[in-house]
């Protein structure tokens, strides 16, 4: 099969595939993009449907198949799994995610061995740990999507309420990528100045520990406010996913809080959830050793500790 370089595969065609693809193919970071579904009809239209605005983009082709069109991938991006309901947490999904990755991985392995993997699929944390096992590759090759999103909700709200542009906001979620994650005000700052330092001197004369903690719980629930308004996320995702592949095949070192195997950190160990991390063409070149606060590095480990009750409970 004549592959176009760099091409990326994406494993589910739904919301958040396509839009992935949408985002993907405006961004001119993939010379090919693979569209993979067992809904034929489903991911037939969504590739004639892209194709169709080919001569508005930089040059890009879009195939659409089974497995085997993932052949000579550069990376696969799997957003295939059971979808998240109104009112049902992530972890809800783990069992039934976990059989269906169990199927996908090594058919994705048989025509892309080389291909570096980006879950997307929820519960996300565990099935990239699920899919590090399942597959045996080196663990900077099977990276999750982590909490690029989840802090870039974080930063936004930050802008948004101290009005400055979010691309002057720094700050990261970490850990589990839901319920369980924290946002590492320790290090968050406005173009270097941390914020305990900014917010008693700006202008909005607010209480900001309670206006921070009042943004962070926005951004741990947005995700359900977003799906009971209008079923799924996938716009602001889908972005997040480009800036991470673009991570890759550009070889940038970006610093990018996705889900990485975890080991020797504040006695965390065997276990993917998110830490700011180098992301290169290799994949995760590593995770930045982040010094924590007492009340930080204590959520940090209720998280670790989270994720892996629900390893245990499903085998892994």
């Amino acid at each position: 099969m004549k592959t176009h370089k760099p091409k990326v595969s994406i494993v589910g065609t739904g919301n958040v595939g396509s839009t992935f693809a949408y985002a993907l193919m405006m961004r001119g970071a993939a010379r090919e993009i693979a569209l993979i579904d067992r809904n034929e009809e489903r991911r037939n239209g969504e590739a004639m449907d892209l194709n169709h605005g080919a001569s508005f983009v930089p040059p890009v082709f879009i195939t659409s198949g089974g497995y085997e069109t993932a052949g000579g991938s550069d990376i696969v991006v799997i957003t295939a799994g059971a979808r998240q309901k109104p009112g049902q947490t992530r972890m809800d999904l783990v069992k039934t995610n976990t059989e269906i990755f169990k199927n996908i991985v090594p058919e994705i392995q048989k025509y892309a061995p080389d291909a570096i993997f980006l879950i997307v699929s929820n519960p996300m944390d565990i099935l990239t740990y699920v899919t590090l096992k399942i597959s045996g590759l080196p663990h900077r090759k099977v990276i999750g999507s982590g909490t690029v999103l989840d802090s870039s909700r974080l930063r936004y709200l930050i802008s948004d309420h101290c009005h400055v542009d979010p691309r002057n906001v720094h700050a990261y979620i970490i850990g589990e990528h839901g319920d369980s994650e924290l946002a590492v005000w320790s290090h968050a700052n406005i173009a270097g100045m941390v914020l305990a330092e900014y917010c008693p001197i700006c202008n909005s004369n607010c209480n900001y520990k309670e206006e921070l903690s009042n943004i962070f719980e926005s951004v741990k629930n947005s995700a359900y406010e977003i799906i009971k308004a209008k079923g799924s996320t996938y716009y602001a995702i889908g972005l997040a996913l480009v800036k991470t592949v673009e991570a890759i095949l550009r070889d940038e070192n970006s610093v990018l809080p996705v889900s990485t195997l975890i080991n020797d950190y504040y006695g965390i160990n065997d276990v993917c959830l998110s830490i700011p991390s180098v992301v290169s063409k290799g994949g995760v070149k590593d995770f930045l050793r982040l010094r924590l606060s007492e009340e930080e590095e204590k959520k940090l480990k209720t998280s670790a500790d989270a994720l892996k009750g629900v390893l245990r409970k499903i085998g892994f």
